[in-house]
C-alpha cells in the first residue's frame, strides 16, 4: 500500500537550493574567464573562430 512521504525540512531544502545556486555561480565564473581570455587573445587550447575580412563574396 501507498505510504505518504514525509515533508522534506525548510533546512534540506535551503541547503540544495545552496548547491544547485553555487554550481551556477561557478559555472558563470568559468564562462567570464573564458571570454575575457579570448578577447584579450591570450587563450590556449580554446578554439575561436575568427571571421576573416579579407574573404568577401560578391
Amino acid at each position: 500500500m501507498a505510504v505518504p512521504k514525509k515533508k522534506t525540512s525548510k533546512g534540506k531544502r535551503n541547503q540544495r537550493h545552496a548547491t544547485w545556486k553555487g554550481k551556477a555561480v561557478v559555472a558563470a565564473q568559468k564562462a567570464l574567464s573564458i571570454g575575457k581570455a579570448v578577447l584579450s587573445g591570450r587563450a590556449q587550447g580554446f578554439v575561436y573562430p575568427v571571421a576573416d575580412d579579407d574573404t568577401s563574396e560578391d
